[in-house]
């Protein structure tokens, strides 16, 4: 058969397979095995084999295997040997390449093409696609039998590549031979895909096994909801981020949110990785290394939990810098192939018929160096951007375990730390916001840290190799300015940290200006205030200015080092090496300048990673002390509660052991054997327990304090009665709310013991015994006690969510819940009714709103025991009534609920079943109101004197609901509902509208950013970025110019024979003049360009918010009653931080990685024009994947951003209502609702993370295309064309530079987009119209004194609060003469403060007008008219600072003034105990005083103006009934001869008044003497009055 053989009668394609130079190669005399052709042809067998036996099966089956895929991912089963296999795939196909490569180079040394030597390689590659194809589409369709076709392919081919292997070796071929080794590696990969093969036979058992295994996805895959897929798809999709890009596409198409993103895997949830960590840390507790401090313990945990997958981070990380390299290597390599004529690698040899070349002459081959350093960026690129991943998603889930520690911490935290200072809510929220960020980052740049050493050296050895001592020369200075790097960076981070606290107290003085600012603008103190937000930001602006200079430093050292350390080497060599081998050709010159780049990127980076570290130390420490501060005793739930838990206690329950003794009563002689050992303390327990039979708290001899020193509750002996009625009183600050905290167990007990009762479930004997022999603790376990604190603690969630508090819905209970709080009228109002979101702290509420919620929350629950704290403050007399007669004593009654009581209001005394009398925290006495009568008759007579004044009113039921302001005006509801139907009706346009406005950057945004710089720096930033780039094509130009002029030197020396040195010699110096005075001018260059960013950014930053304070004080009441004050306070924090810091960072690199990038494509379209046809495809794909991979970052960045503002308040809202949780016994609620934040705001970190790592490696491997087709045409014109081998090395160092900066145009791009929606927000606030403070008359023209009798004239007056809304005061017309009081009342909604704000000029005048001692207000500047009055609001507001500025802000008031408002707002000995007196601290909210006593400090506030007006606007809310008297007498004579106007809060205190004014629906009903309105039965007045009797 094999005679047909015969050279005559072969055809033309058989003669080019084999060759038709050399006939010898189709001899077939001594075997076919021993013919080289043959070999080949026989390696094509099992490539058909394949092609031919898959193509038909993939086809038939594509359709339905896909649709499989995209329908679900379930059916993702890895076989066994997964990742192996595609690791193996993956290196077969690069050595098929080198095969095609080495075939087709020794193909050039034969005089006809011999197909052979490299065709069967590309059928090899053909066919190593299609099998890694195949497999993937079975495995994923989960049929594993169709693999017998790869494991018949795996075994033909490696016979075949063995026979050809051991034939070579036969034929005296060896190592020395490039095409032996690859022969030797493919036999080798083909034999390990082989065992492969074989190995998912045996594991999965599906050819001739007869039961195969059964295999079940992972639970993550069977959940609909996980869309994240990394870690289940194939190594591919892994590496090259496949998976993600219909996601990303789709973003184009439809706004991602939560629901887009789905679940996390199980492996990255919150709980699984704190449960990790929870066990790393009690591995290190049982090895005894956690110590009371230190955190070297944590460290060790955080290694155990989550160092594996860092450690493979840092490997890819080494690989990844190991091919880094290549590319300078490459680069050196293809500019001395073009530039050197001789070759001194061996020649081929030529056995079995053809050639045969060695790995040198093969790596001497420019066109290989070509697309081996296309392969090495490529998979650089790959392991780079995998190290990355890996990095952050352990980072990440480091994060999320933190968090979830710090958490669980929290729940157990002892109230006092919070209360007194010791750990804000602020501090905690920085712990989880930034500290735990702190570790994130640093195991992110955790390979950075190892990998540095290694490229280091790498990098300077290599230096070595190409330059001589003068490399090390260059890498010594890049050294020796390192640690100034590291200086810079330090103070840096110094500015940041200064920057930070001027930051932090900016915030706090407009935090509180905007919660105060109706306040400032009636007292007309906007102005000293924002003078005070101003002085905060000037010293802010300098610690900015600052940290400015020192990014600028920054900037500039790491453009300017390198460019000094060329300049230094290449001065150096050509003195040192201009007559050596090392002389200065194209070679090494960019060879060099490519190193210098990858070695100087790890000394930049350097600093960060340093300061990065230090920062994660420093977390840590703080980490561990809030780990290690103080927890409360913490009681278990009953139910998981056993004997042995408590076997210490020596406390036994009361309730228990009067059980016990009626059974021994009874004589149970097991009982009696049980309990023979506690005889002796029986006899002791069971007299008191007899007595206390009925009592369900007791507290004996009990000392409790916030802090360690003197207690704040002393000899505290209580008790309260089960199913009864107990209410605590005693003056503002007496220990009230302090006894029920320590009752809760939420104070420092310093002695005695606190017991709480309650009936078991069961009497059976086991029971008891388990009870009684357990021995309880002094703090008894608790069941959910139901708390309404004094200061309303509210969740950021509906008004139903915050009544129900995760009860289960009933809707008769609910409705009654919500009738007996009186809420139904404040639901109308509100747009959603109960389904309406109350914001952060209940921000859209009113205080009373806020209080009947928190206890409608306190009676929906069905709880024995509720606990009501002073919950009468912010109510008026209506609603207080209404609440206890209907809340307390019918519906908590009807119940026999234990209510506990705090409260002011002495009128309800005779309801309470029991009281205990507090004092100066201690019990002043407790009893019944009849013991208490007979004990403490002083105490009595002075209870029943502030009671007889409303006596009536405890026997009359009221039956007047009362409705509150509403926050939603009727016409704005009206207004909302109408845009609802419109954009109902439009639905689809706006979002198209939308898609489209997401596709687009925002332009107008980046003018307005650019204007704010001004006409001097805006030219100079441009113009400086510019002339620097173009200086530093110009400097790399110079640089081939010379080189090529050396190389030219060279070749024209060698041609002239010189013998002489001076001869042969090149002059070096003027090329080196020119090279210095260019490198100096850049590196002024680069000065200039860091300053001009910076100080650009600077400028901007002042100007933006400058101007959006201004607006913000001269806004109209309207913007911050519709505006959600969070929205205004973020346009100040978030937006404005990002303006000050992050912009000008971003525009920086945006301008230098885009100028870079147009200057790169710039050059390599000069050197091969060729060039510009292959960017065309290129420039289209990037357009495309930025257009994509903005929308979808800008989401996924705000999906972030707004999911972890709810994981941080949730945390603050924790904090703050920790009491409330823990009474409520809600600990493991609020726990999981933290795991749902944590997992929601890092499924979208990962989401974010994984789309810049598909982006980074689509724009790197177009980087890498970039590079190879500058390489192959910038070769081609080189041997062509004669191109000169400096132009080549620049083109390619260039081409290399586009992979470094391409993914950085997109990423700084959609980052920018990003933050100039800041810059949008910001311009549309600044826009807003403000007030007109200009008046027709000028201050100097006001009267002197005025207003001087107080003489309000208001004739014909309509008012509105917004030109779109309708009038709320019409037509009204009164005359208040000097000195007049006049109490205005009506119902809510009437217009009552309308009419007090008219006064002061806040609301829109439509007709009328208001004339004040003869002047019409209209005609006064504002800052002048509001100066003039004085005004008590309801709702107290102090400032932090001292008290004096809290009363006098302007300083005009004396001492003595001071002390006199102080004395008779009743609050002269609260200030003189204070350190200080005067000058003693308010922190900020007046936290540090009572809600009565703040209410107090506003009443001394409007005594020190001392203006002929006052106007009271429910100003007597939240104090008790005692100080209101006072403070009623008080308010009559020290303003006897000014003009008060009161509006009504108890209809008794205007009793008094000279004149009452009865308001309806915004006009005047009745205007007259209040004993006049008395005498008319029908008036409505009088109605008023009779309905509070």
């Amino acid at each position: 058969m094999m005679r047909g053989y015969r050279p005559t009668p072969v055809s033309n394609s058989t003669l080019s397979f084999c060759g038709s130079d050399n006939s010898s190669a189709y001899k077939v005399d001594n075997g076919l095995l021993n013919n080289g052709c043959f070999l080949d042809a026989l390696g094509v067998v099992p490539h058909v084999f394949l092609l031919f036996s898959t193509f038909p099966i993939l086809f038939i089956g594509w359709g339905s295997q896909s649709s499989k895929v995209h329908i679900h991912h379930s059916t993702w089963l890895h076989f066994p040997g997964h990742n192996f296999r595609w690791l193996l795939t993956v290196v077969l196909l690069f050595v098929l390449v080198c095969e095609i490569a080495e075939g087709i180079v020794s193909d050039g040394f034969n005089q006809s093409r011999h197909l052979h030597l490299y065709m069967p390689a590309g059928l090899g590659m053909l066919a190593a696609i299609t099998s890694i194809i195949y497999y993937h589409n079975i495995e994923t369709s989960n049929f594993p039998k169709l693999l017998i076709a790869l494991l018949i392919y795996w075994t033909l081919a490696f016979i075949t590549k063995t026979i050809k292997f051991v034939k070579y070796d036969d034929h005296g071929i060896g190592l020395m031979q490039l095409r032996f080794c690859i022969t030797g590696l493919l036999a080798l990969l083909y034999g390990l895909l082989l065992g492969v093969e074989v190995n998912v036979v045996l594991r999965r058992r599906y050819m001739w096994f007869p039961c195969p295994t059964e295999v079940k996805p992972p639970d993550d895959l069977q959940d609909l909801g996980v869309r994240f897929l990394q870690p289940f798809v194939n190594l591919l999709s892994k590496s090259t981020y496949w998976w993600m890009n219909t996601f990303i596409t789709s973003a184009h198409k439809r706004p991602i949110d939560l629901k887009t993103i789905g679940k996390l895997p199980i492996s990255m949830r919150a709980l699984t990785n704190f449960q990790r960590l929870r066990k790393a840390f009690d591995t290190q507790a049982e090895k005894g290394l956690v110590p009371l401090k230190g955190s070297r313990w944590i460290w060790l945990a955080l290694r155990q939990a989550f160092g594996r997958p860092l450690v493979l981070s840092i490997t890819f990380r080494f690989i990844a810098d190991l091919l880094g390299f290549a590319g300078p290597l490459c680069i050196s390599g293809i500019v001395h192939h073009i530039s050197s004529d001789n070759h001194s690698a061996l020649p081929p040899v030529k056995l079995l018929g053809v050639h045969f070349i060695s790995s040198e002459a093969f790596l001497a081959n420019a066109y290989v160096l070509a697309v081996l350093l296309f392969l090495a960026l490529l998979l650089q690129r790959t392991f780079l951007q995998a190290s990355y991943y890996v990095a952050i998603e352990t980072g990440i889930k480091l994060r999320a375990a933190l968090q979830t520690k710090i958490y669980n911490k929290i729940m157990r935290l002892c109230t006092s730390n919070m209360s007194m200072g010791d750990m804000t809510t602020a501090q905690i929220c920085s712990l989880v916001a930034r500290d735990t960020n702190h570790l994130m980052w640093f195991f992110f740049l955790c390979p950075n840290l190892c990998a540095m050493p290694v490229q280091i050296v790498m990098g300077v050895l290599l230096l070595y190799s190409l330059l001589g001592v003068s490399a090390l020369i260059g890498a010594t200075v890049i050294l020796i300015l390192a640690p100034l790097q590291y200086f810079v960076a330090t103070r840096l981070s110094r500015a940041q940290k200064s920057t930070l606290e001027y930051t932090s107290e900016r915030l706090k003085k407009t935090n509180e200006l905007l919660r105060g600012i109706k306040l400032l603008k009636l007292y007309a103190w906007e102005h000293i205030f924002r003078s005070s937000v101003e002085e905060t930001r000037r010293q802010e602006l300098r610690n900015l200015r600052t940290f400015a200079l020192y990014t600028s430093l920054s900037i500039f050292m790491n453009a300017a080092i390198p460019i000094a350390a060329v300049l230094t080497i290449f001065a150096v060599h050509v003195h040192v090496h201009s007559a050596t081998d090392f002389d200065l050709s194209p070679a090494v010159a960019f060879g060099s300048l490519s190193l210098f780049h990858i070695l100087v990127t790890p000394l930049f980076l350097l600093s960060s990673v340093l300061h990065s570290t230090v920062k994660a130390l420093v977390s840590v420490q703080k980490l561990s002390e809030f780990l290690g501060s103080t927890e409360i005793e913490i009681d278990q739930d009953p139910a998981g509660q056993t004997a042995a838990t408590e076997h210490n206690s020596n406390i036994k329950s009361v309730y228990a052991l009067q059980l016990q003794a009626k059974l021994v009563n009874r004589k149970n002689k097991a009982k009696q054997d049980v309990n023979r050992n506690f005889e002796q303390q029986d006899q002791e327990l069971t007299a008191s327990a007899n007595q206390d039979e009925d009592t369900c708290i007791k507290i004996v001899n009990g000392y409790f304090t916030w802090t360690e020193g003197c207690p704040t509750l002393i000899n505290i002996d209580i008790k309260v009665p089960f199913g009864q009625l107990t209410m605590i009183v005693g003056q503002v600050g007496c220990g009230k709310s302090s006894l029920l905290l320590a009752a809760l167990g939420e104070m420092q007990k310093i002695s005695g013991n606190i017991t709480w009762n309650s009936l078991p479930k069961s009497d059976s004997e086991e029971n008891l015994r388990a009870q009684y022999l357990s021995g309880r603790q002094s703090l008894k376990t608790r069941g959910s006690v139901a708390y309404a604190s004094q200061r309303p603690w509210l969740l950021n969630a509906t008004v139903e969510e915050n009544i129900l508090f995760d009860m289960a819905p009933n809707e008769k209970r609910y409705k009654e819940v919500i009738e007996v709080c009186q809420l139904q009228p404040d639901l109308d109002t509100l747009p959603h009714g109960d389904q309406t979101v109350i914001g952060e702290r209940g921000i859209i509420l009113s205080g009373g709103q806020r209080q009947r919620i928190s206890v409608a929350r306190a009676l929906y629950q069905q709880t024995n025991v509720v606990f009501l704290d002073d919950p009468f403050s912010a109510l008026d007399i209506h609603l207080s009534d209404h609440l206890m007669h209907e809340g307390i004593l019918k519906f908590l009654r009807q119940e026999k609920r234990t209510v506990v009581l705090v409260t002011h209001k002495l009128q309800y005394l005779p309801h309470a079943d029991w009281i205990i009398a507090m004092r100066d925290g201690t019990v002043q006495t407790q009893g019944t109101l009849k013991d208490i009568q007979c004990a403490e008759p002083e105490l009595f007579e002075q209870w029943r004197a502030l009671m007889n004044r409303q006596d009536k009113e405890n026997t009359t039921e009221l039956k007047r609901k009362s409705f509150r302001r509403p926050m939603y005006s009727t016409d704005t509801l009206a207004t909302e509902d109408e845009d609802e139907d419109s954009t109902t009706s439009t639905d689809e346009d706006s979002l198209r509208a939308e898609l489209r406005h997401r596709t687009t950057i925002p332009w107008s945004s980046f003018a307005t950013y650019l204007r704010s710089a001004g006409l001097l720096l805006l030219p100079l930033l441009v113009l400086s970025q510019l002339t620097k780039h173009t200086l530093m094509v110009a400097i790399d130009f110079w640089l081939a110019h010379w080189t090529s002029r050396v190389i030219a030197a060279q070749i024209g020396s060698a041609e002239r024979n010189c013998t002489s040195t001076k001869d042969c010699e090149f002059s070096h110096s003027s090329y080196l003049q020119v090279f210095c005075g260019l490198c100096a001018l850049g590196i002024v260059l680069c000065l200039i360009t860091s300053l001009a960013v910076e100080w650009t950014g600077l400028r901007v930053s002042r100007e933006l918010h400058c101007s959006l304070l201004r607006t913000i004080v001269l806004a109209p009441m309207r913007l911050f009653e519709t505006t959600p004050l969070g929205n205004i306070l973020n346009r100040f924090s978030a937006d404005t931080n990002t303006i000050d810091q992050h912009i000008p960072v971003t525009l920086e690199c945006l301008s230098r990685s885009t100028l870079l990038c147009v200057s790169a494509v710039g050059v390599i379209s000069y050197v091969t024009p060729l060039f510009l046809i292959a960017l065309l495809p290129l420039a289209v794909a990037c357009y495309f994947i930025q257009k994509y991979f903005r929308v979808a970052s800008r989401d996924l960045q705000q999906l972030e951003d707004s999911t972890e503002m709810p994981l941080l308040s949730h945390y603050s809202q924790t904090i703050e209502g920790l009491t409330t949780i823990r009474a409520f016994r809600h600990e493991q609620r609020f726990k999981k609702k933290l795991l749902e934040h944590t997992d929601a705001n890092n499924i979208s970190s990962l989401f974010l993370m994984a789309a810049n790592r598909w982006l980074e490696v689509r724009m790197e491997y177009i980087g890498a295309f970039v590079v190879l087709i500058a390489a192959v045409t910038s070769i081609s014109n080189a041997l062509c064309s004669q191109l000169s081998a400096g132009l080549v090395g620049l083109g390619l160092t260039y081409a290399l530079m586009v992979s470094n900066y391409l993914n950085w145009i997109v990423r700084n791009l959609a980052d920018m987009e990003v933050q100039l929606g800041c810059v949008k927000r910001v311009s549309g606030l600044i826009h807003t119209q403000p007030e007109s403070y200009d008046g027709l008359m000028t201050p100097a023209q006001v009267p002197a004194g005025w207003p001087k009798y107080g003489e309000i004239q208001i004739k014909n007056l309509s008012v509105r609060y917004d030109s779109s809304l309708k009038p709320v005061l019409r037509h009204v017309s009164a005359h208040i003469r000097p000195g007049q009081k006049v109490g205005i009342c009506g119902r809510t909604g009437s217009g009552k403060s309308s009419f007090s704000l008219a006064l002061f000029r806040m609301l829109d005048t439509i007709e009328g007008q208001i004339a004040i001692d003869g002047i019409d207000i209209a005609k006064l500047p504002l800052q002048t008219l509001r100066s003039k009055f004085s005004i008590i609001l309801q709702d107290p507001i102090l400032f932090s600072g001292t008290i004096r500025f809290n009363l006098d802000p302007e300083r005009k008031a004396t001492d003595q003034m001071l002390w006199e408002a102080l004395e008779i707002a009743q609050l002269m000995p609260v200030v003189k105990a204070l350190p200080g007196g005067l000058d003693a601290m308010v922190t900020e909210g007046g936290e540090n005083f009572s809600q009565g006593q703040r209410q107090l400090f506003c009443l001394a506030r409007a005594f020190v103006r001392k203006s002929s007006i006052l106007i009271m606007d429910e100003a007597t809310a939240s104090i008790d009934m005692a100080t209101e008297s006072i403070l009623q007498k008080v308010v009559m004579t020290a303003f006897a001869d000014r003009t008060v106007v009161t509006i009504a809060h108890r209809v008794h205190t205007i009793l008094g008044s000279d004149v009452v004014i009865v308001m309806k629906h915004g006009a005047i009903l009745e205007y007259d003497e209040p004993d006049v309105l008395l005498e008319q039965k029908d008036s409505v007045f009088s109605a008023f009055v009779r309905a509070d009797k």
